[in-house]
């Protein structure tokens, strides 16, 4: 299976209302490509089945997403996930593998 096929396989699983982190994901896969993750989601073609707007910044940061920041915040805030400024709470809404 290719990088990017097993990036969208752990994508499937985060609930709606939950975001994880780009560098989880990394880390679940067994690398620290943090990087390759977020090009693997830029470029996913099996939206929104693979719901790569819960992917986040270490930080609860919004980072990176083809549609735009404006569109993730509001695809965040219409599954429940409160969006604070640039970025959302971890404590309240991270998503661990």
């Amino acid at each position: 299976m290719r990088f990017s096929e097993k990036v969208y396989a752990l994508c499937r699983r985060i609930p709606k209302g939950k975001v994880t982190t780009y560098k989880l994901i990394a880390e679940r896969l067994g690398t620290r490509a943090y990087r390759a993750v977020g090009n693997a989601l830029n470029r996913n073609p099996h939206a929104p089945e693979v719901p790569c707007h819960r992917v986040v910044g270490s930080d609860g940061s919004l980072t990176g997403f083809a549609k735009g920041l404006r569109a993730k915040r509001r695809l965040l805030r219409k599954e429940g996930v409160r969006v604070e400024g640039g970025g959302v709470p971890l404590e309240e809404f991270l998503f661990k593998f």
